[in-house]
Parts: C-alpha cells; sequence; structure tokens
C-alpha cells in the first residue's frame, strides 16, 4: 500500500513538472554537435572481420569498425550528437588503420566492414535523424599506390609531404596544379558523393592544396548538393590564411587551432578566466569555425586537467558547458564522455575503454546536451557577453522571446556579477541547480555561482511565490503522511485482533 501511495505522489509530480518543447533540429552547419571517431579505435562489433589484427602493437589495426559504430549510435544521441564524423574510409596499405595510407580510391577500407556495411551505417545514423560525415584525403595517396608506379604519372606527385604527422609518412603528396592529377582527384570526391548517402566531407589538410583546386572542388560537390557539409581542416595554425579559404571558397567551416588551446588550457586550471577563450574569439572576428578541446595527435584534456589535480567531473562540466551553450557547431572527440586519458597520440589513439567511465559526468553530458536541443536560444541565439568577476564569466543568448543567460565560475571561490541591463520585474530561474535570481533593493539582478560550477539561467516574469502550486504541493504531502499513520494503525489493530484471538 505505502509502495502504491509513493508511486502515486511521484506520478502526480511529474504531471506537475513544465517539460520545454523540443524543437526540430537546425539544418545549419553552425548548429550541429559533431563527434570524431576514428573508426578503427572506437569499437568492435563485428568480431568476424580479422585481417591484420594486433592489439598489442599501437601502429596496427585494433578492431574497429562500421557495425561498431552502429552499436553506440543510441548512447551518441543520448549526450546531443547530431553529426559522427568519421575518419578515412578507403582501402589502405598495410597498418593504416588511420586511413591517410590510401591503395585505392574507390575502395572501401575491408578492415571496417564491406561497402554494404558502410551504407548500412549511414542509412542507421539517418535513421536517428542524424548526419554523417567523412575524412576525404584528396591531397596524398599511399607511397605503394599503383598510380605512384604509372609511368604516365610521373608527373602527379611531389614527394613525402614535410610533416611531423605520422599519418603522412608514408605517403606521398599529389601534385594538384596538373590538371589530370586534379582532374582525378575532383572524379574521386564525387563518386564518393554520388555513390554514398553521407551528408559531407571533412578535407584534410585545405591549406597543403592550391587555393584553385579548393574552389572547383567546393563549388563542385556544392553545385551537386547545395545541402553538403564542407568543413576544411588545417594542417598549420595560420588562421588567416584559414578564414581567406572560407572567405573564398564553398568551405563552411575549418577548425580553429588557437582557440581550441587556449580553451584547454584555460579550464585544465582553476582560477583562469574564461573571458580569454572569448577574447581570443573576438579578436579574430571569426565565426565559421568548431570547437574542440581534445584530438587524436595530443595530450588528453582529461590529463591535462588531472596533472593540475582538478576533478574530472568539474573540469568537464565547465567545458561541455562552454561548447554546448556558445556559438558555433562543438567537435566532440571520442572518448571524452568516459573521460579518456592519454599522455601521448599513441595513448590517445588507444581503442574507448567504454567498459569504464563516471555516471555523474555521462549524467551532467545528457543534461546540458538536452539543454542544447531544447532551447533555440542556445543553438543559434545572438550572443553577448555579459561580464566577468575573478574567474566568473557570464553571457547572454537571446532568440526572439527566449532569454537564457549562462554563467561558467572557473574560480576556486564563489563570485557574482551584477546584470544591470535588465528590466524590472523579471526573474533568472536556473535549470541546472536550481538557482533564482530576483532584482534586488539597487534594481540589479545579482548573478552569482559556487566556485568550479556552472549555471544556465531562463529569463521570465517574477510572479512570487506560487502558493497556489506550494498549498496542493504540501496538501498531497499531507494526504500521504495521514495515510501512511492510518495503514500503520489499521495494521496494529489487525495484529492485535490476531493476537488476541490466538490467546483465546
Amino acid at each position: 500500500m505505502i509502495k502504491k501511495l509513493s508511486i502515486g505522489l511521484a506520478a502526480v509530480m511529474g504531471m506537475l513538472i513544465i517539460q520545454a518543447p523540443v524543437h526540430a533540429q537546425d539544418e545549419d552547419i553552425h548548429n550541429e554537435v559533431f563527434y570524431q571517431i576514428l573508426i578503427d579505435r572506437f569499437n568492435n562489433g563485428d568480431i568476424e572481420i580479422e585481417g591484420e589484427l594486433d592489439i598489442n602493437d599501437p601502429y596496427n589495426y585494433h578492431g574497429g569498425d562500421f557495425q561498431g559504430i552502429i552499436n553506440k549510435l543510441d548512447d551518441l544521441q543520448d549526450i546531443g550528437i547530431t553529426t559522427i564524423s568519421v575518419t578515412p574510409i578507403m582501402e589502405n596499405k598495410e597498418q593504416g588503420y588511420h586511413g591517410f595510407w590510401i591503395d585505392d580510391f574507390y575502395q572501401v577500407n575491408p578492415q571496417f566492414g564491406t561497402m554494404e556495411d558502410f551504407e548500412r551505417l549511414v542509412s542507421e545514423v539517418h535513421d536517428r535523424d542524424m548526419k554523417i560525415v567523412i575524412d576525404f584525403v584528396f591531397n596524398y595517396a599511399a607511397d605503394t599506390n599503383p598510380l605512384t608506379e604509372d609511368e604516365d604519372k610521373e608527373d602527379w606527385w611531389l614527394g613525402t609531404p614535410d610533416s611531423d604527422n605520422e599519418w603522412l609518412s608514408e605517403t606521398v603528396q599529389i601534385d594538384l596544379t596538373n590538371p589530370e592529377a586534379a582532374e582525378y582527384m575532383l572524379d574521386v570526391a564525387s563518386y564518393w558523393q554520388a555513390e554514398t548517402e553521407v551528408d559531407g566531407f571533412k578535407l584534410q589538410d585545405v591549406d597543403m592544396a592550391p587555393q584553385a583546386f579548393i574552389e572547383e572542388l567546393t563549388a563542385v560537390l556544392k553545385e551537386n548538393r547545395p545541402d553538403f557539409y564542407l568543413i576544411g581542416d588545417i594542417a598549420a595554425e595560420n588562421i588567416d590564411e584559414a578564414a581567406d579559404l572560407v572567405e573564398n571558397t564553398s568551405l563552411d567551416l575549418i577548425n580553429y587551432p588557437d582557440l581550441n588551446q587556449v580553451l584547454s588550457e584555460t579550464l585544465a586550471d582553476s582560477d583562469k578566466n574564461v573571458s580569454e577563450v572569448y577574447d581570443t574569439w573576438e579578436e579574430q572576428g571569426l565565426t565559421d569555425f568548431y570547437k574542440q578541446i581534445d584530438g587524436f595527435h595530443q595530450e588528453r584534456f582529461t590529463n591535462i586537467f588531472s596533472e593540475n589535480q582538478r576533478n574530472a567531473v568539474t573540469a568537464w562540466t565547465l567545458a561541455l558547458t562552454y561548447m554546448y551553450t556558445t556559438p558555433g557547431p562543438t567537435m566532440i572527440t571520442q572518448g571524452t564522455e568516459i573521460p579518456m586519458y592519454g599522455m601521448d597520440a599513441e595513448e590517445s589513439q588507444r581503442l574507448v575503454p567504454f567498459n569504464s567511465g563516471d555516471e555523474d559526468l555521462k549524467e551532467f553530458h545528457k543534461r546540458i546536451a538536452s539543454l542544447h536541443n531544447e532551447f533555440p536560444a542556445l543553438r543559434f541565439g545572438d550572443f553577448e557577453y555579459v561580464g566577468s568577476d575573478a574567474s566568473l564569466s557570464v553571457f547572454r543568448r537571446s532568440y526572439e522571446d527566449e532569454v537564457m543567460y549562462v554563467a561558467i565560475n572557473n574560480g576556486s571561490e564563489s563570485a557574482y556579477i551584477d546584470e544591470e541591463n535588465l528590466e524590472s520585474g523579471m526573474q533568472l530561474t536556473g535549470i541546472l541547480e536550481d538557482n533564482l535570481v530576483r532584482e534586488n533593493e539597487e534594481g540589479n539582478y545579482r548573478i552569482g555561482i559556487p566556485r568550479e560550477s556552472v549555471e544556465v539561467y531562463i529569463l521570465e516574469e517574477d510572479k512570487g511565490f506560487n502558493w497556489l502550486f506550494i498549498g496542493f504541493i504540501v496538501s498531497v504531502l499531507a494526504l500521504f503522511v495521514i495515510a501512511v499513520v492510518l495503514l500503520k494503525r489499521k495494521q496494529k489493530l489487525s495484529e492485535q485482533r490476531n493476537n488476541n484471538h490466538i490467546e483465546s
């Protein structure tokens, strides 16, 4: 009986919770949450694929495949992922687990599955109203690629690329100023666009190719499919050159290494002002970039903040809040949700340890992703920097009649900021921690949160105390207590009758 009463009370309470409306995902690439997958090091879903597997060799295949991605799509959707971004899928030379040593530009890497398996992956992604983009390598071919031995193509090659990236160590750079070589790669790009239903390409090392070729390549792909996503991944950290590529080609986005480094350095330790990230962004005046805090060729963010004795849930709560609530698309690297450790590229590229993880972090990841998807203001609203105090930063997002505030305190002490530009009679209602900000005697709204914490507020009218609601809840609780008391009394009387019956 008591159990039934508890369930009934919970049901009544649940009915009183106002559910925020779920809006259709905006189709603009700037509102996407990407999840970056290194296929071979993500998840082994098809144990029948054997091939070159050697999990003890960090430079060989470890077994990740298309089926492994399919098996994790529901989990990715739970943390707000709208687009998965996978490493190259073309057939590679031996030990080309990363996909950059392409031996055949027109075949799928059998280590990951068949073309039919890949098509099933694309279909499963689309069935969940998600998208998929693939890394497209057009600057390089494996040094064993048959094209490199063709005498008619001797003038296609520029030699081994000058790069510290080990993934390019056994490649030959293609001379894309050569009309025949350029035409070949244009055909390859059109083939994969036409033969699959992928939603876009992430073009690798766009700054290493002639700009004239990037202009032609992106124009052709956009002409075929205007809604096709084109992301430029730059090899160098010359942001001016990258910005010029976006301006003069049909690229939709580029990566922004400087901003990502500042983001990581700022949130890896306490008492650093988050406004430094905003200043870096504002100085460049660049909007066509994606935010990313981790990568496959560097020490993991989790390692960096752990060296500063920072708690994983704390650091990732701050980082994820910034990434999910500020303008522009977000790129989440595989394993972030665990979170994954990695001292260097070799460790950062290991198979994702899905059997581990922090439940509190996973829960927060789902919550902040849910806010991102439910509130249009957090996806494509206007951005206004409100201000900073110590290591507390506050900014405002607004879309139509929806206004939200986000507070991120990266400091080791509580802090507050007075918002002076709100009209009287309003309140800021916290969504994550149930904080409430009302107008004070000075006519300001004091936004204050504890150390190393975050809050997301929605602006609404100050309705004062909801006495009707409070009265109803008190009445329900009172009835619940009375029912429990009466039930216990009834049980006691029943026991006494039984005892009297036994004695007689």
